[in-house]
């Protein structure tokens, strides 16, 4: 599947312990722009529906859609812009759109109005850093109807428990990754494990998209260079799914 990434708006608020190292401030603040400002993006708002000059779409059918990265899909300054940006996912009923969030309790009231049972083409997400944000997080995602949902626990802080939640409701996948860049906290392999574990007893699709600059593997410490992190991260995964 082809992946792109489409973000109608840019900027946020630190909202929670997996923000304080959060990457598009980090980005941002080497650009000498104010992470805090969010704005419609002026180019590339309607991207999914733009095309090229022989008239294909410029996001091919089939791909997936990394959504709204460099900000919240459901934070508040973007409430006068999201319907429209529901509809042109609407309208790109052949790509599948990733929308993930921290803004839980902002999810329902959010949706457009002939949601139902949840865009076929939406996958919603969750991310929750540590045990707080998914006891808090995920009770109230899990309510919300979807037709996929995924939880990724990222930036991984601690190992996070989620077996509880297994039970609670349709979960298609569960991710984790590390933190990147300068002050990135620890990503360490047993808390990985031990979530790759949990998922797999409960038949949970289970993913590690990313190591993190600081990761820790048998009790050594290795520092990942940032174009670096993926593939590190899916050797891991294989190593799981190895041996375990």
């Amino acid at each position: 599947m082809n992946k792109n990434l489409w973000n109608p708006w840019h900027g946020c608020h630190k909202y929670s312990a997996g923000c304080a190292n959060c990457y598009v401030f980090y980005l941002d603040k080497k650009r000498d722009k104010d992470a805090n400002i969010v704005s419609k993006s002026k180019t590339n708002f309607n991207l999914p529906l733009k095309r090229t000059r022989n008239g294909d779409f410029l996001i091919k059918s089939g791909s997936e859609v990394a959504t709204c990265f460099t900000s919240d899909f459901f934070i508040e300054e973007a409430d006068e812009w999201r319907n429209d940006a529901w509809q042109i996912i609407k309208q790109r009923a052949d790509v599948d759109f990733l929308i993930c969030t921290k803004r839980a309790e902002r999810i329902a009231a959010c949706l457009p109005s002939d949601w139902g049972a949840g865009y076929a083409n939406v996958i919603l997400a969750v991310t929750c850093e540590n045990q707080h944000a998914a006891d808090t997080r995920l009770p109230v995602f899990l309510k919300i109807p979807s037709s996929r949902r995924y939880i990724l626990v990222a930036p991984i802080l601690e190992y996070v428990d989620l077996t509880k939640y297994f039970r609670l409701g349709s979960i298609s996948q569960v991710s984790v990754g590390g933190e990147s860049y300068d002050n990135a906290r620890i990503c360490d392999f047993d808390w990985v494990k031990q979530i790759y574990l949990d998922c797999k007893r409960n038949d949970i699709p289970f993913d590690f998209h990313q190591t993190g600059s600081n990761f820790i593997k048998n009790g050594r410490v290795y520092k990942i260079r940032h174009k670096d992190e993926y593939r590190q991260a899916a050797k891991g995964l294989k190593y799981l799914c190895d041996n375990f």
